[in-house]
Parts: structure tokens; sequence; C-alpha cells
């Protein structure tokens, strides 16, 4: 089975989804299961259209749906009320928290050589395939892994067996997978199919096969219209990798947008419904990084920001440790066992700097100080100030200048894409090249 279906001009409409997902139902072999699991993304997601995919597999699959657990990794535990905002046509029930500290089971290891292998020597463990326990209790029969191929720091793509391993996974494989893709570089691996990561999750597949039911996967590609609204561009469903690559494809296509020149200045607004912690603002960084002008300025205006990690151990290892460039948190890793016992925080750190390049300021709401945020290496701005200044309800992508004439390159949404330069970003696929041109 492999079904792909993409629209770049007007989207796939929901009509078309639901065909598509009956195709994907029928053509799985999900009706002979008795006790289905469903993986969709957390919050986070939201505009994957997962949501409404899920929807739809419930609908459709009844009394065989024994389970949704969202794939939290590292991520909080969904709020009934993000529940029932990104799921209103599936009972509450049926969903399960994924704990990725306490409910694992490993189901074999990728050995120390392969990794060194994979890492080109960057890194010398062992990669431990873990993944929740209720996949491989014999409670279930089958799975749907359902979610949104984009962009990722770690991966290089979001989704497919990331999904699994990631998702569902232990913090021991959280870490390692993550440090990897740290060390080996960010900018070598975003917007890429096959990176290390991949190539490590890809194996962490075979050796859980077998021991965890069939999956049938349901990728999606989201691309923003002229007038900023979001379409599902892309569909894609198989029992295999094929799903993957034809997403990946389409994703460079839709969501990697290269500049002709870097920015000197950024601005980029992060929905207060969304993003609490840095730990998932950084995608502001992550996603800009490699379209930042050297000695350029970054602004996040981050009026939901709580705190910096999601889960309080790592929230801790951030205050202490700070974002740093990639020398000083790997130096750091080899003398504080304390960093080096969490290294997807350490990971994380990497990704969160700006390698000395460029300036990064927060502008936070009321429930983080400006102490706070320049503790941790950042610049603070007032957040109030930055909202009139730089107005960014209702504002579309691109180039704008404020009243008094001060240029910006504006990021409504970081999850929805990846914005570089030519020069920064040679690949083999050919994303939108896009000219700098006033916005007002």
């Amino acid at each position: 089975m492999y079904i792909s279906e993409k629209n770049l001009e007007r989207g796939i409409h929901q009509d078309e989804l639901e065909r598509l997902v009956e195709k994907t139902i029928e053509g799985s072999g999900a009706l002979r299961a008795k006790r289905i699991l469903i993986i969709p993304p957390d919050i986070t997601r939201f505009h994957s259209r997962a949501g409404q995919i899920t929807d739809l597999l419930v609908a459709k699959l009844g009394s065989r749906v024994a389970a949704i657990m969202p794939a939290l990794g590292t991520h909080s535990q969904m709020t009934k009320s993000e529940i029932a905002r990104m799921y209103p046509g599936s009972p509450a029930p049926l969903f399960r928290v994924h704990d990725w500290r306490r409910d694992v089971v490993e189901l074999g290891r990728i050995p120390e050589e392969r990794v060194s292998e994979i890492s080109n020597g960057k890194v010398r463990y062992f990669y431990p395939v873990q993944a929740n326990r209720l996949l491989s209790s014999g409670e279930i029969d089958f799975v749907f892994s359902v979610g949104q191929v984009v962009p990722h720091e770690v991966a290089g793509m979001a989704n497919h067996a990331k999904n699994i391993f990631v998702g569902t996974g232990g913090k021991d494989a959280i870490d390692r997978s993550h440090y990897l893709g740290a060390v080996c570089g960010m900018e070598g691996i975003m917007g890429r199919a096959d990176t290390p990561v991949r190539a490590l999750f890809d194996e962490a597949l075979g050796v859980a096969a077998g021991k965890i039911p069939p999956i049938a996967w349901i990728l999606t590609v989201i691309g923003s219209a002229q007038d900023g609204s979001l379409a599902l561009r892309g569909y894609f469903s198989s029992l295999d990798r094929r799903c993957f690559e034809g997403a990946a494809a389409l994703s460079a296509q839709v969501n990697i947008q290269l500049l002709e020149e870097p920015v000197q200045k950024a601005v980029v607004w992060l929905d207060p419904e969304e993003y609490r912690s840095t730990w998932l603002g950084n995608k502001s960084i992550y996603r800009m990084r490699m379209a930042m002008a050297d000695g350029g300025e970054l602004l996040i205006l981050a009026p939901g920001l709580r705190g910096f990690g999601e889960d309080p151990n790592i929230d801790a290892v951030i205050r202490r440790y700070g974002y740093r460039p990639s020398a000083e948190i790997q130096t750091l890793v080899a003398r504080q066992p304390a960093l080096a016992e969490n290294l997807s925080a350490a990971a994380h750190l990497i990704h969160g700097s700006s390698e000395g390049r460029f300036l990064i300021r927060y502008a936070s709401g009321p429930s983080i100080s400006r102490e706070e945020i320049e503790s941790v290496g950042y610049q603070w701005a007032d957040l109030d100030y930055a909202l009139k200044r730089y107005a960014p309800q209702g504002r579309l992508a691109g180039l704008h200048s404020t009243a008094d004439g001060e240029k910006f390159f504006f990021v409504p949404n970081p999850a929805l894409g990846l914005w570089s330069t030519a020069q920064r970003m040679r690949r083999g696929a050919a994303p939108l090249t896009l000219k700098l041109s006033s916005g007002g």
C-alpha cells in the first residue's frame, strides 16, 4: 500500500481527506485488527490536520480503536481542553499519557560501533531502542502513526519512525538521538530527509520489528497560502518508508524558503496557546538560524512563556548551564556529569545558541522575568513595547517596516517552515526562493 496525494494550488479539502483516510484503512489491513492504537502528535502540531485524521480513524474504525496516545516525547501532557480542541471527535477515555521517564521498555540496541559509524566518529555510545510499553505489551495488534512532516532540528525532517522512538521513546534513547544530531551540526541536518539521526531511527525500526505491531503511517504536509491561511498540501500513507520519502520531498518544496540575502532583523511570533517554554519556543532559533546575518538580531515575541523546559529536571539543567555554542556545551558534557546525564538538554542548549553569530532577544510575558531570560544567555526586550512596534497580530510572513522605517523579516509561526539562504542550504531539492521585498 502506498497512497500519495498532493495539491499545491488549493490544498486537499475535507471530503478528499475523508476519502484518503478510508483508502488508507482499507489498504493497510487494519480492518483485520481487533485492538488498534493511534499515535498522533500533541498540541504543538495543532495545525498538522492530525486532529481531523485521528477523529476520522476513530469514526471509521469504531470499537477497534483501543487507545489514542499522543506522541509527547519530552513535552508536557496535553490538558483536557487541548485534547477537546485538537480531537473533538475522539472520546476522552481513549487517551493515554506517555511518560518518557517511566513508561518505556527497551526493545533492543544499536551497538556503539554502529552509532559511531553513523555519526562519523562524533559520538561513541550504543543506542537503546525504546518505546512505550503499550506497543509491546500484547494489548495492541495494529498501530496508526499520524503526523506532519516538516523541517526538524534533530532528525532533519520530522515524523515517521521519530514518532515512535522519540514521541513514545524513553529518556536514554531521546538523550542519545538528540545529542547525536546536535554534535553532527544542525545546519547540515535541517530540512534533509537522510541524516545521521534518520539513519538511527530507520535501523531502530528494524530492531523493533516483530516486537511491536505493524504500523500504518499517515503523514501530512502543511503549507501557507498567500493570505496567510494554512492548507493541507499533501497526504502520504504506507506501511513502509515510501510515505516519508514522498512527504519529505514535498515539504522541502513547501516548507523551506530560501532568501536571496541574510536577514539583519527578524521578528518571530509565538502563539501563547502553543509556546510556553523555550524548549518549544526555540523553534524560532532553529528555523531562522541559517537565514540570520552575522551581527543581526532575532527578536522572539513570547507572551505565553512560563519557563525553559517542559520537564522540571530539564528546566533546571537549562537554568544551570544556559544556551552556549556547541564547542562549549560539548566540553561541559565531558566534564559535568549533571549535563552528561541529560544529553537531550545538552542538545537543546546547542540548538538554542546563535553560535555567537547574532543576537537573540526574548520579549517575554509576566510569567518569566528579565533576570531569568538573561541568566540563560539571552537578551531581554519589553513585550508591550515590542507588540506595539511590530504589531504581529494578523501580519503575514515576509519583510515589513515599522512606522519609523526599521525593516524586519516577520515569521508568524516558526513551526511551519525553515528559512535559510541559498548559500547555507545546499541541497538536491528546489525550495522556493524569496526575494526580500517590503510588505508594509
